[in-house]
């Protein structure tokens, strides 16, 4: 029986996604440009089943100084990881698809992110590294619920005074904590918290998810 017939473009070539993806942008991992020294993020995965997953950010050719070229941001222990894992993927990949870029998988060893995905992912991160395991799915709805701005908003809320990997349990990463994975206390998600970012400036143009900074 012959195979199936590769779906054609309106041109009569075959569609696919390495089709879809030519004349876009060369990343490398979750949206990393292939450029010289770019921002971003990575996920290092160990391949030992207990270790814990590392999520630091490099700052690239946007670092004042090489001694803070790096800053590890969270240390995750295997099974909240696990726990979050999927649903970051296919959104992350949703988002990379909206851009016309190709997708990714996470991988044992390091998982490059782009710098926006980056802030984001660790604002899920920080809010589930102490929580109660039972609760971190509310906290993958929730951190979904929120607009890629707001993420982006509280990971520099949160980075200014608890974003290193020593700071967890206090100050805005306990904040998060709480926002994200207690339905009683998710405030950020209301109408008149949306309002009050819209104040701030959170509803101006949003940059595009891939400019250079």
């Amino acid at each position: 029986m012959p195979a199936a017939r590769a779906s054609r473009s309106s041109h009569g070539r075959p569609s696919n996604d390495k089709t879809r993806c030519q004349g876009a942008p060369q990343t490398l991992g979750f949206g990393v440009p292939a450029t010289s020294d770019p921002h971003h993020f990575k996920v290092i995965i160990p391949k030992a089943n207990t270790g814990r997953v590392q999520i630091s950010e490099y700052l690239g050719l946007q670092t004042q100084s090489a001694e803070l070229a790096v800053i590890d941001r969270v240390l995750l222990e295997r099974p909240r990881w696990t726990a979050i894992r999927a649903e970051v993927q296919r959104a992350f990949n949703a988002r990379l698809k909206a851009h016309n870029l190709k997708t990714s998988a996470w991988k044992v060893g390091e998982n490059p992110v782009d710098r926006l995905l980056g802030k984001e992912l660790c604002v899920l991160a920080w809010a589930v590294e102490g929580m109660d395991m039972d609760k971190i799915p509310v906290a993958v709805r929730n951190w979904l619920a929120l607009r890629p701005e707001e993420r982006w908003w509280l990971f520099g809320m949160t980075a200014m005074s608890t974003g290193g990997i020593k700071d967890g349990n206090k100050g805005w990463r306990l904040a998060l904590c709480h926002a994200l994975g207690d339905v009683a206390q998710s405030e950020l998600l209301q109408p008149q918290a949306r309002k009050q970012f819209s104040r701030q400036g959170l509803d101006l143009p949003m940059p595009d998810l891939f400019d250079s900074e």
